[in-house]
């Protein structure tokens, strides 16, 4: 992953009841690290975006498909209960070339998707789901550059400073328009 931010949007016409988009997976593989050998293949699967998932996983589909090794086991906690699964090593591309370098993922089941981007992912960076005039936008970049506080922008947007008005001299003439002079006016009795 570089160090200069790398991001994407994704705009869904209509109100999006769940983030989704493609991305491309391989096996994990560090050109600086294996050179001379040939880059692994990139294939293309639908990902579903889970702030819910604390890792990122495959289905077996991806797992069969790449012909991934498996690195080891994990225990995962799931809506079904829990299960000891499989870890893989894989290289992931999201959209606009957004990567990230050998990521440890596990194999699940995963209904009508083949990859769960999980937090492992979504909190390296600034994640952000909007929603105006119906359509909902999502972007997301690496690394993190923004401090995003809804709360206190809109507070900032609210606060209108009291400015305490300049009190008219003895001399000048009367803000009330009457055409005298201020003492002899509304600043008699001050």
């Amino acid at each position: 992953m570089s160090s200069t931010p790398q991001a994407f949007t994704v705009k869904y016409h209509g109100i999006a009841s769940a983030l989704e988009t493609n991305c491309g997976i391989c096996e994990a593989y560090n050109p600086t690290l294996q050179q001379g050998q040939k880059h692994p293949p990139i294939r293309e699967f639908k990902a579903l975006w889970d702030t819910g998932a604390m890792g990122s996983v495959v289905s077996t589909n991806v797992v069969q498909a790449l012909g991934l090794k498996s690195t080891g086991k994990a225990r995962v906690f799931h809506a079904n209960g829990e299960s000891t699964v499989n870890t893989y090593s894989i290289n992931i591309l999201l959209p606009n070339k957004v990567a990230f370098s050998t990521l440890r993922v596990t194999e699940g089941v995963l209904n009508d998707t083949d990859v769960l981007i999980g937090m492992d992912i979504i909190s390296r960076g600034d994640f952000s789901v909007t929603t105006s005039q119906y359509k909902t936008k999502f972007s997301f970049q690496v690394p993190s550059t923004h401090d995003t506080d809804y709360v206190e922008e809109y507070n900032q947007k609210m606060h209108t400073p009291i400015i305490k008005e300049k009190e008219p001299g003895r001399n000048d003439p009367c803000p009330c328009g009457s055409g005298k002079k201020y003492k002899q006016c509304h600043g008699k009795n001050k």
